[in-house]
């Protein structure tokens, strides 16, 4: 999970971290990409090839590469069960075919322009993959071979859809990230929000007034003898006479003795009035008008502009176990497995960090799973939740998102401030979440509509 699942700081953490994800289906009952390039393996030769075997026929040809009519009616069985199981409506026999055809058709596509890319997936990715299909079917890796060989599957090739799938959630994940636009504004927006949400923060500003105050309801004469002298302290600033000396002696507000200077604060400190009227003044510049108010006449000057002051979070260090569904392990009971792994972990049989480094599908398997230090804002929101929910120390039952299903571990919380340049990265990841389905399904329609795509009809 240290890259997809995750958008910190730290280059690509956030795009390897949930790689298995299962991709969203192209239609409501169609099967995800990499579950048809699983689904399909039993029927590809090791170099990706479709093998035509006696008494099957090519459908369809997709780039360089073919889909057979036993793969479809593998992909067709699959969909239907997985309906079944869900309890929705029931498509016709020609809704199902076109949707399962669909579905092999993308994963040929997204396989090819991949391996055109030079996408690569090492063994110990494919192995930890393999190593939790075993598992979950309580079966020794010996025993899954055999389990394959029973039901006419070839390991190699079984292997090889497994490399496949894995290998369209990498591409899908990098090329997809590098295809989403984030603006300023948005991100600003995004910020803005983030410190509503905390009680303020933003650049710290250090304005400076004059005041000459005005009686509430003064007559129209006295209300102009006012501005007269407010008009009078403007000339000496614009004059050359130091700010500061004008409003010890011409001011009438508390802060006349520091030369009026208010404090620094961020700008969303001040009045609506004063922020709106210094937003575009450089630091030592002065309204070149008198602001009016409830009080009276203002002359404002911008004293300092310092940093952003950042942001203060309660940040969250965690760990995770994820496992991927695919066409040889259901979701269900990559569910099942997970609770296993964390009734071990709860009696102590097994520790977190081992199980992590043995079974979790991602990048940080290597470190038993650790995350690092995580600001809100930094995971996809399912696992966001339910780690916000969890005691330190508590561990998670199984959690699903859009990349698979995950067991969490809390390991601790602090409070710290994020620096400005935190914050703005931060902000452009949680964007790109946001943006990435539909930026997904435009990115793979493109594709589609790039590639050779030749249907063949059934032989006479």
């Amino acid at each position: 999970m240290r890259d997809r699942l995750k958008f910190p700081t730290l280059p690509l953490l956030a795009l390897a971290v949930l790689l298995g994800a299962a991709l969203p289906g192209r239609a409501q009952f169609a099967a995800s990409a990499p579950a048809a390039a699983a689904a399909s393996s039993a029927a590809r030769a090791p170099g990706g090839r479709a093998q035509v075997r006696p008494g099957d026929y090519i459908v369809a040809v997709v780039n360089d590469e073919s889909v057979t009519a036993n793969e479809l009616t593998q992909q067709i069985a699959k969909t239907r069960d997985e309906l079944q199981q869900k309890g929705g409506p029931r498509p016709s026999d020609g809704e199902l075919r076109k949707a399962a055809l669909d579905a092999l058709i993308e994963q040929r596509v997204l396989v090819t322009y991949a391996r055109d890319n030079g996408v690569k997936v090492d063994d110990a990715e494919v192995d930890r993959a393999i190593s939790n299909i075993a598992q979950a079917n309580k079966l020794s890796l010996a025993g899954l071979r055999e389990r394959l060989r029973q039901q006419g599957l070839d390991y190699t090739t079984f292997r090889s859809g497994l490399r496949d799938q894995i290998l369209i959630e990498r591409i899908r994940e990098r090329e997809v990230v590098s295809h989403i636009r984030v603006t300023d504004s948005e991100i600003a927006d995004y910020i803005s929000k983030m410190r509503a949400g905390k009680g303020g923060g933003g650049p710290q500003v250090d304005i400076a007034q004059i005041l000459v105050t005005v009686p509430e309801g003064a007559a129209p004469d006295v209300e102009a003898q006012r501005r007269a002298r407010a008009e009078q302290a403007l000339a000496r600033v614009n004059n050359g006479e130091p700010f500061e000396q004008v409003a010890r002696e011409m001011s009438e507000d508390a802060n006349k003795a520091r030369g009026g200077e208010m404090g620094a604060r961020p700008l969303d400190r001040y009045p609506d009035l004063f922020a709106s009227a210094v937003q575009n003044l450089k630091v030592g510049q002065v309204t070149p008008q008198l602001v009016r108010s409830g009080a009276g006449f203002h002359i404002l000057k911008v004293v300092s502009r310092g940093e952003d002051a950042g942001l203060t979070v309660s940040q969250t260090r965690v760990r995770h176990i994820l496992l991927r569904p695919s066409a040889e392990l259901s979701a269900d009971a990559v569910e099942r497995r997970l609770k296993e792994m964390r009734q071990q972990i709860l009696d102590g049989s097994k520790r977190f960090e081992d199980l992590a480094r043995q079974y979790s599908e991602d990048g940080s398997a290597a470190d038993g799973g650790d995350l690092g230090w995580a600001s809100p804002g930094q995971f996809v929101p399912e696992f966001e939740e339910a780690m916000d929910k969890l005691p330190k120390g508590g561990v998670s039952t199984p959690i699903r998102s859009r990349f698979g299903l995950h067991l969490i571990q809390v390991l601790d919380r602090r409070d710290t401030t994020i620096e400005p340049k935190q914050l703005r990265e931060q902000a452009v990841n949680a964007l790109r979440e946001q943006k990435f389905e539909p930026a997904y399904e435009e990115w793979v329609a493109d594709l589609r509509a790039k590639a050779f795509i030749e249907y063949r009809e059934p032989p006479v």
